[in-house]
């Protein structure tokens, strides 16, 4: 009721539409009493909450009209007003062809938004119509903002939001040709075109079309290598180096972070803090799925706006799962901030540049899937006023680690929130059993647990009962979840890669063999290893978060577990060799990362 009265405020909602929200179509016979109710808490509430704000009135903020009801409240009060003021103007400033300052302002329009529309309130038919709309507001302000950028000729810094865009909305056929725009003019051609063939894929698959007529028209320039579609000469290097706009290639958030609000503020507050004397390094740690991503990305939307030069994010493994050059990345974060490298070319040169204007300057540094601290080191900002936090596979320990935050399932209770973000809260309460078995299925990890609700949500036919029958038949039940940018099996692959060569033999030994506890001696039975090498073996994959400790077994010995389906074990058990022989494929690695 307080959303659906301060999204209209300052208008009369109407009783019967109020009515119609909280009941929808079947309201109790006591629907006008209750609702007087509501109002009276509410007033208590507003007026509890702000005692000192001066209204035009003595009638308080919350006020009866005839027929209805009025919320007065002032322009601050509501980030909506905000967003739709700064959209507004990020607009004209577009169409005037103002395109810097149209990128600013929309940016700054995106960086409003916490999460999804209404995200913690249950809505009824009146709010679903608004949340589409704002949503839709929110899409169309993203894709005004990445028109201007790649104008501006910021294509480079363009294509990882655009893939992770269009992994969300594969239909999108707009920003299907921003992407494939974005990669030509990056010198990536055949990724372009590759692009293209997914799109037409995507929408085969999901609706029975081919692509319209201007991605067909885009897919031929490209072809033909078309100069009316390069990118514009000179004007991004024209708005790094002398205007005052503050660079964020932070990735938009994505869903709702659930049972996650103490760490993330312990983790804000950290990189918040000030004075200090060296700056704050985090680094976000858990087990394939568990969130730790999302978590990053969350607490930086959180603290950007206190650190005024700029926000930069960049993701440290390949598509392909291999380890990205560092180097690669701080030529990317010094062009993009517009600082003069003078030629240099080397990887020392650009790190003596990076550390040399970070110290001078407030940066938020955001890496995602740090490999090793080998990776990390020419990365990280020089500045007091500077902040890294950062997100791995494995546990890293290196001097410069100020603090790890070590992510872990979700309690049942947050898991079942996450559910009824995403499906009917009516259907997960109809079937309290078959919720929890598959939040044990899942290991209460976030990714997972997504998953399976948007595969619930897009079949709303089944049930869960229905889904977990499913997954029982697979061999490997992570494959059963995966969705269109929900893939809980290639994340727990990727981690599977990063391992040695000799620690995935190891572990996909225990993973045939041994089941629940393990103790040492078992471990070193099934590996031909004397006791002290099997626990190094074993610490090596607690390392790697797909083993777990479970226990002490003694005074000198510990007890692990295989994490369920959340390791790489009980899938090559069930699918056998060829999962194994997949996941072991070449991948390069920096020397110092790779440890026997």
């Amino acid at each position: 009721m307080l959303a659906l009265l301060a999204l209209n405020a300052g208008a009369v909602v109407r009783t019967d539409r109020i009515i119609e929200e909280l009941w929808n179509d079947r309201p109790p016979t006591s629907a006008l009493t209750t609702l007087q109710t509501y109002v009276y808490q509410l007033r208590k509430l507003l007026v509890d909450q702000q005692p000192e704000r001066g209204r035009e009135d003595d009638r308080g903020p919350l006020q009866t009209t005839p027929g209805g009801y009025i919320l007065r409240l002032l322009p601050d009060d509501l980030d909506v007003v905000r967003f739709e003021q700064l959209v507004a103007r990020g607009r004209t400033l577009f169409d005037a062809g103002q395109l810097h300052e149209a990128s600013t302002v929309l940016r700054t329009a995106q960086q409003v938004w916490r999460g999804p529309a209404l995200g913690d309130v249950n809505v009824g038919p009146v709010l679903e119509a608004e949340t589409l709309r704002l949503d839709e507001l929110r899409s169309s302000a993203a894709e005004r903002r990445i028109d201007a950028d790649l104008a501006l000729g910021f294509h480079l810094e363009l294509v990882g939001e655009l893939t992770g865009l269009v992994a969300a909305q594969p239909t999108h056929e707009g920003l299907q040709a921003k992407l494939m725009l974005a990669l030509h003019r990056s010198g990536r051609r055949s990724e372009a075109l590759l692009a293209y063939q997914r799109a037409r894929a995507a929408l085969a698959r999901e609706l029975g079309l081919e692509p319209s007529r201007e991605l067909r028209e885009l897919h031929s320039a490209v072809l033909g290598s078309d100069r009316s579609i390069e990118a514009p000469a000179g004007r991004g290097q024209i708005w790094l180096a002398g205007a005052p706009s503050v660079p964020s290639l932070l990735p938009l958030e994505v869903g709702t972070l659930v049972g996650r609000a103490e760490p993330a503020r312990v983790t804000a507050s950290l990189l918040s803090q000030e004075p200090r004397a060296v700056p704050p390094t985090v680094v976000v740690c858990g087990p394939p799925g568990v969130g730790s991503s999302a978590f990053c990305t969350r607490v930086a939307h959180e603290v950007a706006d206190r650190f005024v030069d700029g926000q930069m994010f960049a993701a440290m493994l390949d598509a392909n799962g291999g380890a990205v050059d560092p180097a690669v990345v701080l030529a990317h974060f010094l062009t993009t901030l517009g600082v003069p490298t003078r030629g240099s070319s080397t990887a020392a040169d650009l790190a003596a540049t990076w550390s040399s204007w970070t110290a001078e300057h407030a940066v938020l540094v955001v890496l995602d899937d740090v490999v090793c601290a080998e990776q990390l080191t020419p990365l990280l900002p020089a500045g007091n006023r500077c902040a890294t936090l950062l997100s791995s596979r494995r546990r890293i320990a290196a001097p410069m680690i100020t603090m790890t935050v070590e992510l872990t399932a979700l309690p049942h209770a947050a898991a079942v929130d996450l559910f009824t973000s995403v499906i009917d809260p009516a259907r997960v309460a109809a079937e309290p059993l078959a919720v929890r078995e598959l939040v044990e299925l899942c290991d209460g990890l976030p990714l997972s647990l997504r998953a399976a609700a948007a595969r619930l949500a897009l079949r709303p036919h089944w049930s869960v009962t229905h889904l977990l029958e499913r997954l029982r038949g697979l061999a490997d039940p992570l494959m059963g979840l995966s969705t269109e940018g929900l893939d809980p099996a290639s994340s727990r692959q990727r981690t599977y890669r990063l391992m040695p060569q000799p620690a995935r033999h190891a572990l996909d030994r225990l993973a045939e063999t041994l089941s629940g506890s393990i103790e040492v001696a078992a471990a070193a039975d099934v590996l031909g290893l004397d006791e002290e090498r099997a626990e190094a073996v074993l610490e090596e994959l607690v390392e790697f978060q797909l083993v777990a400790v479970e226990e002490r077994a003694s005074a000198s010995r510990f007890r692990y577990r295989l994490r369920g389906t959340a390791g790489i074990g009980p899938a090559v058990r069930r699918a056998g060799a060829g999962v194994r022989a997949a996941a072991e494929s070449p991948v390069e690695f920096p020397a110092a990362c790779i440890t026997a």
